[in-house]
C-alpha cells in the first residue's frame, strides 16, 4: 500500500506513540469505504468508530478519524460536532504527515506530487459533491502541509 511505505518514510519524524500509529492509520484511513463499515457515509469517522469497536489504540482512531482535511468535510456534511464528540483532533505533526502520505500516493499505488493527487481527485468527483468541496475548499493548506513534511523528509528534522 503506497501510503503505508509512505508513511514508513515520514515515521522517523514522529516520537511514540505517534509513530506506531502513523502507520497503522496510513494503512486503515480508508478502511470507512468498506461496505461492512459504512454507517454516516462520512469514512473517516466511520472507519474511526469502526477501528476503536475493534480495540485499536486512540492514536489511529483519532488520527484516522481527521486525515486529510476531514474537518471541512465534516463540517459540510453536519458531523463536525459528532467527529470532535467522538475523537479529539490529533496534534498537528502526525496529521500533517498522514495527509502528506495520503497526497503523494496515487490510488494506483504509485508515488505522486500532491498537486498531481489533487488534481486527481477534483476530477474524480463533481464540483457540487461534498468531496470536490472539501478538496477544493482545503487545497492550499493541503499543499503547503504536504510541502512542509516533503522538505522533512528531503532534510529530516524532529518536528
Amino acid at each position: 500500500h503506497a501510503v503505508a511505505s509512505q508513511a514508513l518514510v515520514a515515521e522517523p519524524l514522529l516520537d511514540a506513540p505517534w509513530n506506531a500509529a502513523l502507520v497503522d492509520a496510513a494503512w486503515l484511513h480508508d478502511i470507512g469505504y468498506a461496505s461492512e463499515v459504512v454507517d454516516t457515509g462520512f469514512h473517516p469517522l466511520d472507519g474511526a468508530r469502526y477501528l476503536r469497536d475493534r480495540g485499536w489504540s486512540l492514536e489511529v482512531c483519532r488520527l484516522v478519524a481527521w486525515h486529510t482535511c476531514a474537518s471541512l468535510e465534516a463540517e459540510l456534511r453536519g458531523l463536525y460536532g459528532v467527529l470532535g464528540d467522538e475523537f479529539a483532533s490529533p496534534p498537528s505533526e502526525p496529521a500533517a504527515v498522514l495527509a502528506w502520505a495520503d497526497l503523494t500516493s496515487s490510488p494506483t499505488g504509485e508515488r505522486c506530487s500532491a498537486e498531481e493527487r489533487l488534481v486527481e481527485i477534483l476530477a474524480r468527483y463533481p464540483p457540487g459533491s461534498i468531496v470536490h468541496r472539501t478538496v477544493a475548499g482545503c487545497r492550499e493548506t493541503l499543499l503547503s502541509t504536504a510541502a512542509w513534511i516533503e522538505a522533512l523528509v528531503t532534510c529530516p528534522q524532529p518536528i
